[in-house]
């Protein structure tokens, strides 16, 4: 089946990619530096960006697989001020989910480093920009909000200067902001950007992989949310240093079949993989109050599989039916409850196949 693939430098530094006409469709970036080009003037003194939710990981698939899913993400506003220094970004508004938690210094803000890092990148030296941030997702949701934050300031700026930069480039702005608040990670940015399933297959140098799901396939994500905040960075620190070779085989074994079930359209398959992890989710699992039940409910429930989507707390199931899909989240919301002693919160959503996107009012 088709798949496309994208190569870059590991440097955001130097880049501008061309498109080879081969069953993959490859962009490599030369070594012409990006400071070189000529800057670019807005085509528009305002753009509104939106950038999906993601589930990282899939279970095996630590740091190397992700996907984007539908209804839920981050919008990012922005607009050419002259009262803001040229070259620079300065955050206007922050709302949402969580405002008082997020700075507004551009340097500390997901959407911020994302901007600037485009600004650098298309050499944008006489504009000043405002932005605004619309929160969507939770903070330390599992869901990849900062990713989204970051992909939709991307997107928002490159727009307004005529969409000059391509995905890859994208991608990297993105890492930037991930490299600064949870690690350099690209299973949150790049399907956030991409849309649809994504495998990372290197970082140096960054090559990503778009796994296409049949279009004809119904495809349903479970999310439910307690509320409980895991932080991505204390949940990282949970993982272990080293892994013996039995547990390395099994998890390359699983995260391989999970990527033919994507290929295949084959949804009972992508269950019984994405719940096959014995790495990364029997340390993260006791962390979050309930987690272990949840699971067990869900697949008693009917699920085909279920595990934590990215550092969590929200755990993902999938199934085929959006009925079903609605019965199985009363039973994760009650095991919450029951053996977690949290409050949670559910939505049954499709496979985002855009990724980030200009919206319009």
């Amino acid at each position: 089946m088709a798949t496309t693939t994208w190569i870059l430098s590991p440097s955001p530094a130097s880049f501008k990619g061309r498109e080879m006409p081969i069953e993959k469709f490859r962009i490599r970036c030369s070594s012409v530096s990006l400071n070189t080009r000529s800057e670019p003037q807005p085509v528009t003194t305002f753009v509104k960006a939106f950038a999906p939710a993601t589930v990282a990981n899939l279970g095996p698939g630590f740091d190397f697989l992700g996907c984007a899913v539908d209804g839920l993400g981050d919008i990012v506003s922005v607009r050419v001020d002259p009262q803001v220094h040229p070259g620079e970004v300065h955050i206007s508004d922050i709302t949402g989910h969580a405002p008082n938690k997020l700075s507004k210094n551009p340097l500390w803000n997901c959407a911020g480093i994302a901007a600037i890092e485009v600004m650098k990148m298309l050499a944008i030296r006489s504009v000043g920009l405002s932005l605004s941030l619309q929160k969507g997702l939770p903070l330390g949701s599992g869901l990849g909000s900062s990713a989204a934050s970051a992909a939709a300031a991307a997107v928002a700026v490159n727009e307004m200067f005529g969409k000059r930069l391509g995905v890859d480039e994208l991608v990297l702005a993105s890492l930037k902001s991930e490299e600064k608040v949870s690690g350099y990670h690209a299973d949150n940015v790049a399907p956030s950007i991409m849309g649809g399933f994504v495998l990372i297959r290197s970082y140096e140098p960054l090559e990503l992989i778009e796994l296409k799901f049949p279009e004809e396939k119904e495809l349903y994500f479970v999310l439910v949310s307690p509320e409980f905040e895991a932080p991505t960075k204390k949940m990282r620190a949970a993982l272990p240093g080293e892994i013996g070779m039995a547990h390395h085989v099994w998890n390359c074994s699983q995260a391989g079949a999970l990527v033919a079930s994507v290929l295949q359209g084959d949804v009972v398959g992508l269950g019984k993989a994405l719940s096959s992890d014995k790495i990364v989710e029997p340390r993260r699992a006791p962390l979050i109050p309930g987690m272990e039940a949840v699971k067990r409910a869900a697949l008693e429930a009917g699920a085909f599989g279920c595990t934590i989507s990215g550092a969590g707390p929200t755990a993902v199931a999938v199934i085929d039916d959006e009925l079903t899909g609605h019965a199985i989240a009363k039973h994760m919301i009650h095991a919450f409850l029951h053996h977690g002693n949290l409050q949670a919160s559910a939505k049954v959503l499709q496979l985002d196949r855009l990724g980030a996107r200009r919206i319009h009012d």
